[in-house]
């Protein structure tokens, strides 16, 4: 322990906080923070409400219930997986194309918020998309963004530079957790089949609600930006 100690002592000698803001390794936080909020603001969130949004899709809270058992049970099955697609895929290639099939499935089950909640068809190809994202989640975004944080960074400033990363984060989460029971619940006529990253759907935002999307896929941009980084895989 005494060694351990030292060591570390050895190590962050001489960094600070302001160190991850400069040069590369500015680059190497804006990863580390971009991979935890995206992770916050891909839906994931939603989830946590999967019950909820079910019964207000259409479905009886018997089988929302157990489509939200199966959700994680299959997230469960996803993060297993992970382990051998990050292997043979790469963090960085799983991580984006993750974010990629969820927008798409997102964005399919908020064009699918505009059929009748009395449309059994609708609301059980609401919660079969809903498992998918699950899974896919489950498989990517989920597991992966903590092996990005936890490796992109230089290693004399790995402590700080996630310590950074998590606030984030906690900020991204307290405006999820605020946002969230408003787009579940507020308008009867439109919310009622709403995600995060599928608002776009709702008509009280208009094209606005695209900037929305576009707020969410702006830290990918910042993904590439690391050079010759165990990121890319």
């Amino acid at each position: 322990m005494q060694h351990t100690n030292a060591h570390e002592k050895a190590v962050g000698e001489g960094t600070s906080y302001i160190s991850c803001f400069k040069g590369v390794d500015l680059r190497r936080t804006e990863v580390a923070m971009g991979a935890w909020i995206c992770q916050n603001w891909c839906g994931s969130s939603f989830m946590g409400w999967s019950t909820y949004f079910l019964e207000r899709a259409g479905l009886a809270t018997s089988n929302a219930f157990t489509m939200t058992i199966g959700q994680y049970a299959l997230g469960a099955v996803g993060t297993i997986v992970s382990w051998f697609l990050m292997t043979y895929i790469g963090r960085r290639k799983l991580y984006l194309s993750g974010l990629s099939i969820q927008t798409v499935i997102l964005v399919i089950i908020g064009g699918l918020g505009f059929a009748s909640r009395d449309s059994m068809g609708a609301s059980w190809a609401i919660g079969a998309l809903l498992l998918v994202y699950t899974a896919v989640y489950d498989a990517t975004v989920g597991p992966v963004c903590y092996a990005i944080v936890a490796e992109c960074s230089s290693t004399r400033l790995r402590a700080k530079t996630i310590v950074l990363a998590r606030i984030v984060y906690n900020i991204a989460g307290i405006i999820n957790f605020i946002k969230m029971p408003y787009f579940l619940n507020a308008d009867e006529r439109k919310s009622s089949h709403l995600t995060y990253s599928a608002i776009l759907t709702n008509s009280r935002l208009g094209r606005k609600s695209r900037t929305l999307l576009g707020w969410y896929l702006l830290p990918l941009h910042r993904m590439d930006l690391l050079p010759n980084s165990r990121v890319q895989g």
